[in-house]
């Protein structure tokens, strides 16, 4: 994340994203395959500068990731490019709304009060060890520890989606784009942008 001047004079929280050689490796139509889909692949960055030869596309290794993305037929056979095509940030134009996606950051073992916002335990005296505990877990009925308690336990990794963020603007020579505000992951996280 970094922040940049916009035309209004105004300081804007941006975060740049890295847009890897991005190949269309293939397509799925509904008449062959029962749906249509296409399949893109990023490069692996020891074959971004070779020449592809006629057996790339058919071989993972070449590939960091590889995805599906389920279209209409008609996009699929009609709007989009043939299979081995590149592309580039260029798709996507200032002020475009994306819908991106990705694994938040993980935090590790978290307690209830971190987790899941509880307020915690009194601070007066006689209260020892109660301040951040999650007090009573259980209930007279039915006896045992219900299924989706709220206690502890493993925070964050978990796949996010913020809707409708605006695209800042795009630097096609570098392939880099910037999105206005946050998005979920970390640094060098893979992130699936995704047109309105």
């Amino acid at each position: 994340m970094t922040e940049w001047w916009n035309k209004k004079k105004e300081i804007e929280p941006i975060t740049l994203v890295d847009c890897k050689r991005t190949i269309l490796v293939g397509k799925k139509f509904l008449k062959k395959d029962g749906y249509s889909s296409e399949i893109l692949g990023i490069v692996k960055k020891k074959q971004e500068g070779k020449d592809r030869k006629s057996n790339f596309l058919k071989s993972n290794a070449n590939f960091s990731v590889l995805k599906e993305f389920r279209t209409d037929e008609t996009e699929a056979s009609e709007n989009s490019p043939e299979a081995g095509a590149d592309l580039k940030v260029d798709i996507f134009k200032e002020g475009d709304l994306v819908k991106v996606t990705a694994l938040s950051k993980g935090k590790g073992t978290q307690g209830v009060v971190k987790r899941h916002h509880f307020a915690g335990g009194p601070k007066s005296h006689g209260h020892r060890h109660a301040l951040r505990s999650a007090g009573s877990i259980g209930s007279a009925f039915p006896e045992h520890v219900q299924k989706g308690k709220r206690m502890a336990g493993s925070m964050g990794y978990e796949k996010v989606t913020v809707k409708n963020s605006k695209v800042a603007w795009v630097d096609v020579e570098k392939n880099i784009m910037a999105i206005k505000g946050a998005i979920p992951g970390r640094k060098g996280s893979w992130v699936k942008i995704i047109g309105n």
